[in-house]
């Protein structure tokens, strides 16, 4: 069942490989190797099919009250255009415009878990 929640839509399959290198952009904010904490954002190590707000982070109320499980169709929404997503949400990140980078890092972060 994880895995058809983690699993990227066939229109945006996307390269694991290629979305770490994509990833280099957040990595400023987040890590995702487990335990590790970082001072901007969460870690996101087993996102992939979690509910938003869980973890040790202080996450706004709008996102831990959003109700959202990050299934890849809405990470694909969220590294979009975060603000638009999650309204409130304390992300501070324009989105990746890209379909063919968003898919990739949606790909990248279901192998990290």
């Amino acid at each position: 069942m994880i895995a058809a929640l983690v699993s990227v839509p066939a229109h945006a399959a996307g390269d694991a490989a290629a979305g770490a290198a994509v990833f280099k952009r957040c990595a400023m904010c987040h890590s995702v190797e487990a335990g590790k904490k970082t001072a901007m954002g969460p870690n996101l190590f087993g996102v992939a099919g979690r509910k938003a707000g869980l973890g040790e982070f202080n996450y706004s109320p709008a996102l831990k009250g959003s109700g959202i499980v990050w299934t890849s169709d809405k990470l694909d929404a969220f590294l979009l255009k975060p603000a638009a997503t999650i309204k409130g949400t304390r992300m501070a990140f324009a989105g990746l415009p890209k379909p063919e980078d968003r898919a990739n890092v949606i790909a990248y972060l279901a192998t990290r878990k």
